[in-house]
């Protein structure tokens, strides 16, 4: 496109050192989130990130600080943030038009996610570079299984459909209700679809929030396309006088019954979205423009730090098959060791956890 051959460079670090660079874009799987954007932030850039932000609690609270540190803006992939329909649900919703909500339900029905083969390890194909691949992961023999895409149905470098389609629409549950620290997680699941495919991650996952005043509910599995309301993903704040449903293309509100049967509260239709310009074009711009103000972005590290924590910790739930206690102001489980172990970047050699 622009007659010129891009350069190459076989290690990031080359690249994010350059001087003449300003901002760098980490599209990289989650298991290497977390050193490319501390490396960039120690060099003065800005950084757009992938979500989810890290792939565990540790390196989210170490971004985190990095970005303060340095006082670097980073955007977080987490492009609902600058759809505009996106925010007019959080209005209503903070406006308690719906009267005190009780529940939030979030999912992902995954229709198109089909079995993933089990695959024979290989030989490395020629011109990869596997061992930085890995990076910090464990050392394992290569499976086209674990590279590209469905690197995502492994815990070595990702959290399955929890941190995948999780921290989008988990972020717009708690967004709406203006809280981020549960007191409690339970979950449980399995490979329920397809038991015997490669997967690690659950094809199928509840999991239960506790906050103080309300209760958040996930819910995913792949192979099927009409989840609740008919939507194979969704949002939907559950309150006294009715409840509003909230995907990607638009939202309503479906109003609750009296003991007459009559509706409490006006019905509004489905106010669908404005397809003039995408939600992740209006993230890009957003990110271009805070670059130049120095405003905090529209999906900040904080913001991205909190929601991937949230998908952590449904995760760390489903592993110890148990309910967890979370203490978000000591950043760590109630009372229980296993669980805060899994709290913890694990690196291999010569790859160390980043210290801020």
């Amino acid at each position: 496109m622009t007659g010129k051959k891009p350069v190459l460079f076989g290690d990031f670090r080359e690249l994010i050192g350059m001087k003449d660079i300003d901002v760098v874009i980490i599209g990289t799987p989650d298991h290497w989130h977390c050193l490319p954007m501390v490396y960039a932030c120690e060099e003065g850039k800005d950084v757009y990130v992938e979500k989810p932000l890290a792939n565990s609690i540790e390196e989210c609270n170490i971004m985190l600080k990095a970005a303060g540190k340095y006082n670097r803006i980073v955007q977080v992939g987490q492009w609902q943030r600058s759809d505009p329909h996106w925010r007019q649900v959080v209005d209503y919703i903070q406006s308690g038009k719906l009267g005190r909500i009780r529940t939030v339900k979030v999912w992902a029905y995954i229709g198109w996610k089909g079995e993933l083969p089990v695959l024979a390890d290989e030989p490395v194909p020629a011109g990869v570079n596997y061992d930085m691949w890995l990076g910090p992961a464990l050392s394992r023999p290569f499976n086209r299984n674990r590279f590209h895409f469905t690197f995502r149905w492994f815990w070595d470098y990702a959290g399955g459909l929890m941190t995948d389609w999780g921290v989008h629409l988990l972020d717009y549950g708690l967004y709406g209700m203006n809280v981020y620290a549960p007191k409690s997680v339970i979950s449980s699941g399995g490979k329920y679809a397809f038991p015997n495919d490669a997967m690690e991650t659950p094809d199928t996952q509840q999991a239960i929030y506790e906050f103080k005043n309300f209760g958040l509910i996930w819910d995913h599995t792949i192979g099927i396309y009409s989840g609740p309301y008919g939507r194979e993903h969704g949002v939907a704040y559950i309150g006294e006088f009715g409840t509003l449903v909230v995907d990607r293309q638009g939202w309503e509100v479906i109003p609750d019954n009296d003991i007459d049967g009559k509706p409490k509260m006006e019905r509004i239709p489905l106010t669908a979205r404005d397809n003039k310009i995408t939600g992740l074009d209006l993230h890009v711009i957003n990110f271009l423009e805070c670059i130049k103000t120095r405003k905090k972005p529209n999906a900040d590290v904080e913001i991205g730090a909190h929601i991937a924590k949230i998908a952590h910790l449904g995760n760390i739930a489903y592993k110890t098959g148990r309910k967890v206690f979370w203490d978000a102001d000591n950043n760590s489980f109630i009372n229980d060791p296993e669980a805060n172990k899994l709290i913890n970047a694990k690196y291999r050699t010569p790859w160390k956890v980043p210290v801020v």
